[in-house]
């Protein structure tokens, strides 16, 4: 953009945007500044009404909008939770930034710093002393913060305390001509021999299933099986293991995140019973289910790239897409 553009001469001759909270009818100029700000991200009225108006810990106030006259030139989201994800623990303490942008329009004047200091004000005005990036849910946008998409946001967040507590790697991998390998189909008999058994699960087998998710792994990926269930998504997204006891021991899905089908978990083997090949058979089996249901490519936004789920991702053909560093700070005052 010129340094003649209209636009840009325009806001330059204003005073400095005003921050406010979210206002009826700033919905669709949020989304538009979102697009215009977040090129590697951009959000659909759909995703953002239900990621951000719809959650049950939304809080006008917390979604802070910079405006410039009548266009919104910024925003930075605060969320504390209102609502437990599970129990009845609302966490206090924590709060939460789950994204920030600045119109391009509108840079070097400062503004970035405006808007998260203001958000950090206002969650710390509510008793939230340790803020992270971005790693809120149920509803993230993202893991963390992209440095290599982003690397004016993360110098930023550094400036003002944040610092990276871990990297999670997102993966995919293309399912066009995929076939089962013929080892994991050995290893599927083998197992089978020895008393284990593979299938989608009963309506009944849905209650372990969610019990076994919440209790031994993540009280939202409970909620995320749950939800996509309710929401209409088929059970044959999903292969159970169970040992040869009978007890459900793991499982692998598609499809449980915004009906996305190519979108690949939550996937999970109970740590007892891990080392044997049960996690790269259900990997394997959910790819074939995957692309029988005509999916092009696999997907996920989190794992450690030198985890062992990680290292079973790229045995698997997966490489890593993007590395998210999730952020955290505490507060000084």
């Amino acid at each position: 953009m010129s340094t003649d553009d209209p636009l840009t001469t325009e806001l330059g001759t204003r005073s400095r945007a005003g921050i406010r909270g979210f206002r009826g009818g700033d919905g669709p100029r949020v989304v538009e500044a979102w697009r215009r700000s977040l090129p590697a991200d951009p959000i659909t009225r759909d995703r953002f009404r239900s990621l951000v108006l719809l959650d049950a810990n939304f809080d006008p106030e917390g979604l802070r909008i910079a405006v410039d006259g009548d266009r919104v030139v910024g925003a930075a989201y605060a969320v504390r939770r209102l609502t437990p994800l599970y129990g009845t623990d609302l966490e206090p303490r924590q709060g939460w930034l789950p994204f920030f942008f600045v119109d391009p329009v509108a840079r070097g004047r400062g503004l970035g710093r405006r808007l998260l200091t203001d958000a950090l004000d206002w969650l710390h005005g509510h008793g939230r002393t340790r803020v992270d990036f971005s790693s809120y849910t149920p509803n993230y946008v993202l893991p963390g913060l992209d440095a290599a998409a982003y690397p004016e946001a993360a110098g930023l967040l550094s400036s003002l305390g944040f610092r990276t507590r871990y990297e999670a790697a997102a993966m995919d991998r293309g399912l066009v001509g995929y076939r089962l390998p013929a080892e994991v189909a050995r290893r599927v008999d083998e197992l089978a021999a020895q008393g284990y058994r593979f299938a989608t699960p009963s309506d009944d087998d849905l209650v372990e299933l969610i019990a076994l998710a919440g209790s031994r792994f993540d009280p939202d990926w409970a909620r995320a099986i749950r939800e996509c269930l309710l929401a209409g998504a088929r059970p044959d997204r999903i292969v159970v293991a169970r040992a040869p006891s009978g007890r459900l021991v793991g499982w692998a899905m598609h499809g449980a995140y915004a009906s996305t089908d190519e979108r690949f978990g939550p996937f999970g083997v109970v740590e007892e019973m891990r080392g044997n090949g049960l996690g790269g058979v259900l990997l394997h089996l959910v790819l074939e289910r995957m692309r029988a249901h005509g999916a092009h490519s696999a997907w996920f936004l989190w794992t450690g790239e030198r985890s062992p789920a990680g290292r079973l991702y790229r045995k698997a053909g997966f490489g890593t897409t993007r590395v998210f560093q999730v952020m955290r700070r505490e507060a000084t005052r």
